[in-house]
This record gives C-alpha cells, sequence and structure tokens, in this order.
C-alpha cells in the first residue's frame, strides 16, 4: 500500500471517527455526571436527567471510535519489515 494512501485512509479515520468520538465523549462525560439536558419544543421548556449508564456507555463506544483512527494509522503508516530472500544464494566469484 501507498504512504499516501495510507495517509488518506488515517484523515477519513480521524473524520468520520475520532471527531465524533470525541463530542460522544463530551456528551456521555455531562450525561454520566448528572447534568440535566433541557428541550424547548413549541414553546414548551423541558428539563430531565438520563441514567447514568447511558453516559458510560456512550464513553466506552467513545473511546472504540477514537482508537480506530489510531489503530488504522499505525497498520497503514508503520515501515514493514524488509524480507530477505534467504533461498536465492549468490555463487562465490
Amino acid at each position: 500500500m501507498n504512504r499516501n494512501v495510507g495517509i488518506a485512509l488515517t484523515i477519513i479515520t480521524v473524520l468520520c471517527c475520532a471527531c465524533p468520538g470525541l463530542f460522544m465523549c463530551v456528551f456521555g462525560g455531562l450525561i454520566g455526571a448528572g447534568v440535566p439536558l433541557s428541550t424547548t419544543l413549541n414553546d414548551v421548556s423541558t428539563s430531565q436527567t438520563l441514567p447514568a449508564s447511558y453516559g458510560f456507555g456512550l464513553i466506552c463506544l467513545s473511546i472504540i471510535l477514537i482508537l480506530i483512527p489510531i489503530i488504522v494509522g499505525f497498520v497503514t503508516l508503520r515501515k514493514k519489515p524488509v524480507v530477505e530472500n534467504e533461498s536465492v544464494v549468490v555463487p562465490p566469484p
């Protein structure tokens, strides 16, 4: 695989996985801390808290989403070891 393709895959996974993962981590922390969510619909405002387990679930999911670009970057951008072909024997001069 070409190095440019590896960089492009890493950037795409950062945009598709890590950015939403960071937002989910923030909202998961807020939900886990018990911060009430307020919504307004037709001039009617409601405020409620979600269970802390929802917040912890979002944090776990966000950690997985943040790890995906790290793994993709490591796999695609690492230096691959050079394989020496030992079956080819060069005769002495």
